[in-house]
């Protein structure tokens, strides 16, 4: 069994709290907030759980096995060090680290001690990005060209982290899950409407070998909520709603015929064709996706397996985050990785 200690009870220290609880081959035997309040929340739920205002007493203590990290992203690293350097496996909120250098440390420290890093990229585990994953690699979407997303909703404004810093750890870890190519470059561009200097719209543009592009789309003064990803390919082209509950996935065999093979004269008199075939909805797998990675953290731990969502992924996404905020400053400046 594996025995959790979880410092952070805010937003998402409830979820993380509720499913390793229930998450097979888990148990969380200590919280950890600064608010009272939420530590009386904690008891109120789960009364065995030791609830401290002290995060020394989880990092320090013999009993513990990991420390699920959910707290501002500024105090990632000091926290993670200490509970690394205690013999603590570390189960981190997105993002890892506030830069590449804090999280190459802390790879660097795990790897010496011989201790498992797993960043929350939680929608890695969700059984929609499961299928896409399957349909890429089975080659049905065919060669692929672009993945554009949209991730906008009204708030929740952070007060320390801008949109992006926000919002794209998503997509960052959910394009490169699937399309497995490592960018080359970003372009970002963004404003604030605020006297805070945090901006709350953002574009992002990320560029891949070969003719492949992506494009994000995040936005915390967005009248609507829109969770939407359309990946398109040479053979279909496939949209993702994250918010409705039938037909989240969508498959459609569409797409141009660009003459591509034919003849130098030929191509003088051909016309840009388009293929209109039928739409079809995959069926997945309906997961809670925290408790799949909840669970797939302990298979890690026990059977000694690198994670998909590692540090090293979790660096991957800090380093275009820092090069996507840097172009953004300087009027979207297309930034080399």
């Amino acid at each position: 069994m594996l025995n959790l200690g979880v410092i952070g009870y805010g937003y998402w220290g409830p979820k993380i709290v509720r499913n390793f609880s229930c998450a097979q081959g888990a148990s969380v035997v200590s919280v950890c907030d600064l608010d009272q309040n939420a530590l009386s929340q904690v008891k109120k739920s789960f009364e065995n759980v030791h609830v401290t205002q002290d995060m020394n007493e989880i990092i320090t203590s013999p009993k513990i096995d990991a420390v699920a990290i959910v707290t501002p992203v500024s105090t990632h690293f000091n926290i993670a060090k200490m509970a690394l350097q205690n013999g603590k496996h570390v189960f981190m909120e997105k993002p890892f680290t506030a830069s590449t250098a804090e999280a190459m440390e802390l790879i660097e420290l795990a790897e010496k001690k011989k201790l498992v890093i797993m960043v929350d990229h939680t929608f890695l585990f969700c059984g929609a990005v499961k299928k896409i994953k399957q349909l890429i690699d089975e080659d049905i979407l065919g060669e692929l060209y672009y993945f554009d997303s949209i991730r906008i909703n009204l708030g929740l404004f952070q007060k320390d982290v801008n949109v992006v810093w926000d919002l794209a750890p998503l997509d960052f870890s959910i394009m490169h899950h699937l399309i497995g190519q490592e960018p080359v470059a970003v372009a970002a561009t963004g404003m604030s409407h605020f006297d805070n200097c945090i901006e709350n719209v953002a574009y992002i543009t990320v560029y891949f070998p070969g003719n492949l592009i992506g494009h994000i789309n995040i936005n915390w003064l967005s009248p609507v909520k829109i969770r939407t990803t359309l990946i398109g390919g040479h053979k279909k082209m496939l949209v993702w709603n994250d918010l409705v509950a039938d037909e989240k996935i969508r498959v459609y065999d569409r797409g141009v015929v660009n003459g591509n093979g034919l003849s130098k004269e030929k191509m003088n008199n051909f016309l840009m064709h388009y293929r209109m075939g039928d739409m079809w909805a995959p069926r997945f797998e309906q997961v809670e996706a925290l408790k799949n990675e909840a669970e797939y953290f302990v298979e890690c731990i026990d059977g000694n397996k690198t994670p998909i969502n590692d540090g090293i992924a979790g660096m991957r996404v800090v380093k275009m985050l820092e090069a996507s905020v840097r172009s953004l400053k300087n009027g979207g400046v297309v930034t080399y990785l």
